[in-house]
């Protein structure tokens, strides 16, 4: 399992839905021209699209971009989409709540699913 620890970077949540047609190189433009954050700093940039059944972690780790994705297959993502601001700052703590299925609002998890096949 690949997840930030509890110590680690800034984590910059894209409060608007974004189109997951995009990559490393759409995200990494979203994040300089339209979020106006520096994205070769090691910081999460945390996405989700318009289902808010998807998330998408793009970071700069020393010499090139990382881009970690989650499905979900039947819940939603609790997303924090009442704040006023464009880029909402969690703690790494706060993020992997959310990737858990947690409201990091109210901290209520999801259901745990259980899958025998992908068939």
């Amino acid at each position: 399992m690949m997840r930030p620890g509890n110590e680690g970077p800034e984590v910059f949540l894209c409060r608007d839905a974004v189109d997951f047609r995009k990559g490393i190189n759409g995200l990494a433009a979203l994040v300089e021209a339209e979020l106006g954050h520096d994205p070769f700093v090691e910081r999460l940039f945390v996405f989700c699209n318009r289902r808010r059944d998807r998330v998408k972690i793009l970071y700069w780790e020393r010499n090139g971009f990382c881009l970690w994705q989650k499905r979900l297959e039947e819940d939603r993502f609790h997303w924090p989409r009442k704040e006023h601001e464009e880029v909402i700052t969690l703690s790494t703590q706060q993020l992997n709540w959310l990737l858990d299925g947690y409201d990091i609002l109210k901290l209520q998890p999801h259901q745990r699913r259980h899958y025998s096949t992908v068939l």
